[in-house]
């Protein structure tokens, strides 16, 4: 099954983060898959979209996903959005993640993503209620899950 992530109102690409006492500059986010982040997007971009393929398995516990984005332990699997910095050499320091938690989802949203075919939609607002990057477990209504076409 496919997972379409969709982010809109970035936060930008700088911001004062008070608890380190500095600027962050050239923010980006990215999903990460392992410890690497995929698909980097600058947080002043107008949106965000990365595509995440995830197996879905029916276990006498319920659900269960896997994957090279899928991380946590059954039961309590989600995929992680990772912000960071982007140095002048392209590396990447991360200081803030957001999780997108599965088994939150509806179960039968993800059964019939999965048996049409189509994406699990994501729609997260990736900026949190002091302005910065939303990050820690995100819920509604800063994530909307529907199915997709």
């Amino acid at each position: 099954m496919r997972i379409a992530i969709r982010g809109h109102n970035l936060p930008g690409a700088g911001f004062p983060c008070l608890s380190a006492g500095e600027v962050r500059e050239n923010v980006h986010v990215a999903v990460q898959e392992g410890r690497e982040p995929v698909g980097l997007v600058r947080g002043d971009a107008r949106g965000a979209a990365w595509d995440v393929d995830v197996r879905v398995l029916e276990t006498e516990d319920g659900l269960d996903f896997r994957g090279q984005a899928v991380h946590g332990k059954r039961g309590e699997r989600f995929v992680y959005l990772t912000w960071g910095t982007v140095g002048d050499d392209g590396s990447f320091a991360m200081f803030r993640r957001a999780k997108l938690m599965l088994g939150r989802v509806d179960p039968a949203l993800v059964r019939a993503a999965d048996a049409a075919g189509t994406p699990l939609v994501a729609e997260v607002d990736l900026t949190d209620e002091r302005g910065g990057p939303r990050c820690a477990r995100v819920d509604p209504p800063a994530l909307r899950w529907s199915l997709g076409q």
